[in-house]
């Protein structure tokens, strides 16, 4: 895949990772001992900016941190990947974001979050960035950010003609996502968790995903991509619904996974790529982040997608 610097903007949230690695994720109430500790630059949005980065894009990220040791270091870490940051404000009354993070055997996760300065995210943010988006391919959000605020960056895409790509996680509260909203999104990338909470289901429980995809087309979407995990991802287009295979890799940390698919095809997409050829890109991409610790530490770089996807299509 010829990388043609695609202009992307990052609208959303920073934290800081506090990472666990254990046999097991702990149930309610109890203690048990862990193992290697890792912290990590995070959030849903910086972690979507710097794996678009990383894979050739020209990314601007919008959001808030703290004006503590914690917002200096995810600064540094977006600068450092080649993002943008002239509209990352450094908030004086709000910490940075801060997400724990447990990681099991398997490399799943379960995680808590406190948001902090993420939660001023708002309408003067935008503002500031206007330039940016009027020139961007697409605007990238996802509800790590007040709802109010996706809102507004969605009009304000619509307006500038950018694409607005939507990643709805983390899964929205049970009947809480607004769908007036669906029928302003150009690509939506949903987990089978956010997939079936948008659809008014509490879990994903007995659910088919072609079924589920159709619904949310239906519901105005241009674009829908269901992430399966290691099962891969079912598309939905005007075209038609089909599944798309991930490859198979051996997972240590899914954290952040989902950010480095959403960013992968946006990046794809954003470079003219057709939706199948950008979601097997973005496939290989998120495979290779799952067999390294951490999100942003994970994220690949263009070469290796490249490599990746050579090696996997001589199988």
């Amino acid at each position: 895949m010829q990388s043609t610097k695609s202009r992307l903007v990052v609208v959303g949230s920073a934290n800081q990772d506090l990472i666990v690695k254990a046999e097991r994720i702990p149930a309610p109430g109890e203690t048990i001992l862990g193992g290697a500790f890792v912290t990590a630059p995070g959030g849903k949005g910086a972690n979507q900016a710097v794996a678009a980065s990383r894979l050739g894009a020209d990314v601007w990220f919008v959001g808030r941190v703290g004006s503590d040791t914690f917002g200096a270091t995810l600064a540094d870490a977006l600068t450092s990947s080649g993002v943008h940051v002239d509209y990352l404000r450094r908030d004086p009354a709000e910490p940075t974001g801060i997400a724990l993070i447990a990681v099991d055997a398997d490399g799943q996760n379960a995680i808590v979050v406190a948001a902090g300065a993420n939660l001023l995210v708002g309408p003067v943010d935008l503002e500031a960035a206007r330039s940016a988006i009027e020139t961007a391919f697409a605007v990238v959000v996802q509800l790590e950010i007040p709802l109010e605020t996706v809102e507004a960056a969605i009009a304000l895409a619509r307006s500038s003609n950018a694409r607005v790509v939507l990643n709805p996680a983390p899964a929205p509260n049970f009947g809480e996502f607004p769908d007036h909203l669906l029928s302003r999104i150009d690509v939506l990338t949903p987990n089978e968790h956010e997939a079936a909470r948008i659809l008014g289901h509490s879990s994903p429980s007995g659910l088919l995903w072609t079924d589920a995809a159709e619904r949310l087309r239906d519901k105005g979407v241009e674009t829908v991509v269901i992430t399966l995990g290691d099962a891969g991802c079912i598309l939905a287009d005007r075209t038609g619904t089909r599944h798309v295979p991930a490859p198979v890799v051996q997972a240590v940390d899914t954290t952040g996974a989902g950010d480095c698919f959403t960013a992968a095809l946006s990046v794809a997409l954003a470079e003219g790529r057709s939706l199948d050829d950008a979601a097997l890109f973005a496939s290989h991409a998120a495979a290779l982040s799952v067999t390294r610790m951490g999100a942003q530490p994970s994220f690949p770089s263009r070469d290796e997608v490249a490599r990746f996807l050579t090696s996997s299509s001589s199988i």
